[in-house]
């Protein structure tokens, strides 16, 4: 074995240049795909904590009826004792809010806006007393001021919205929406404040007003549509979530808990058709990588076909040449992973430190991910393990047909070879 090693050695520095060729192409398809997976793991983590920072919470408390119906955002469906989950989840030292969300048309001015007009927009009601304990709004704020506990003419935009529809701290519009029972309500709101948060989907759609003002304006009579929850980053949700679910189940048989992953199944979805996308990259780079080291091996049988001839001839068994020439692919996969890797490593520190600003992209192209402007890598060593075995096994894979070819000829043959 150790003269088959020699062997192998000896041939990879009496064909530098074809190492070094064949090495880089390795060694390039593996930078781009460390690359590219730390972008795409970067922007997922980075999306999840805005995700909960800013959408969904950890968990969330509906009623059952609400859940089943929640793209209608049904006000009759709601919460009637909130204080009852408030107080229950205060006793087991958990942060939560309550909150109600409904759909509304929202009608502009000529006056403010320069044109009258109307839109169709989902409002969110807030206790701003305990609403910035769970969400990390308090540090979001552009212009003016946040909302105050009961007051009965305030709203807050998301900064894109506000930019998309011209307004401006100061503007008045006018909300018509349904009230819990079916009757029509219409209540004048002043934008008090524009908020510009690090997730783009908030920033596009936030229309925030006083949970108490549309208690009032809604007759909620107190209910509330959600129960929105923190937990620390690291807990462990569905163990937390049963639990809740047996206490709630006292208060309120109809009371569910769920977790962000339920509320956020369809960014999950797309996460996962872009982990496949990973996948379609890597193969891309082993079908690049196959190709360079197949070529090289298929070039090194043809040119060394009477070599291969010389030493069966002097009695070496085929086994052994078939493991000189593995090894030698070995070698030439071998360098290329550790240049791959190394260049992929240099590349990652950039990303992870620095990152790349796809603000232009991302104002005006919803892509999905929870992210605002800058995208930036995560470290994942079990990328930097996969990369570094798979250059090797592949070099040495695809290695064996043109080896197996090659000594499938007759020793004459082998030494007549030109």
């Amino acid at each position: 074995m150790k003269f088959i090693l020699e062997l192998a050695a000896k041939n990879l520095l009496r064909y530098k240049r074809r190492t070094i060729i064949t090495s880089i192409a390795i060694a390039m398809g593996l930078m781009m795909y460390i690359f590219v997976d730390s972008l795409l793991m970067g922007a997922n983590l980075e999306s999840m904590r805005n995700l909960k920072w800013y959408e969904t919470a950890s968990l969330r408390v509906h009623k059952e009826s609400y859940w089943e119906e929640r793209m209608f955002l049904p006000l009759e469906s709601s919460i009637e004792n909130p204080e009852a989950v408030l107080d229950l989840l205060a006793k087991e030292g958990i942060t939560a809010t309550e909150r109600t969300v409904f759909a509304a048309d929202m009608i502009l001015y000529q006056e403010d806006f320069g044109e009258d007009g109307n839109m169709t927009v989902q409002v969110t009601a807030i206790n701003p007393e305990t609403d910035f304990s769970v969400y990390r709004f308090k540090d979001t704020l552009l212009e003016g001021r946040f909302l105050k506990k009961g007051e009965m003419d305030g709203v807050v935009l998301g900064s894109w919205f506000a930019e998309d529809i011209g307004a401006k701290v100061g503007y008045w519009v006018t909300f018509v929406t349904r009230g819990q029972g079916g009757f029509y309500e219409a209540f004048d709101m002043q934008i008090v404040g524009i908020v510009n948060c690090p997730n783009p989907n908030v920033n596009r759609t936030l229309v925030m007003m006083d949970k108490d003002a549309a208690d009032l304006y809604l007759a909620m009579e107190g209910a509330v549509t959600s129960i929105d929850i923190l937990l620390p980053e690291k807990s462990d949700l569905a163990s937390v979530s049963k639990m809740l679910q047996a206490d709630l189940s006292v208060i309120d048989p109809q009371l569910r808990v769920f977790t962000w992953e339920d509320l956020a199944r369809d960014y999950l979805a797309l996460l996962e058709a872009k982990q496949g996308g990973t996948g379609l990259i890597l193969f891309l780079v082993f079908i690049i990588a196959a190709v360079g080291v197949s070529n090289t091996m298929l070039m090194a049988m043809f040119e060394r076909m009477r070599e291969i001839g010389m030493m069966r001839a002097l009695g070496m068994k085929d086994r052994d040449i078939l493991f000189s020439f593995l090894f030698e692919a070995g070698g030439i996969g071998l360098v290329g992973s550790l240049v791959g890797i190394l260049l992929g490593v240099l590349a990652n520190l950039y990303l992870v430190n620095v990152g790349f600003d796809f603000g232009f992209v991302f104002r005006d192209m919803d892509i999905g991910f929870r992210i605002q402007n800058v995208m930036r890598g995560a470290w994942s060593i079990a990328t930097i393990a996969k990369a570094f075995f798979s250059g090797i096994g592949l070099s040495m894979l695809v290695a064996i047909f043109p080896i197996r070819r090659a000594l499938k000829l007759d020793i004459p043959t082998c030494l007549h070879h030109q």
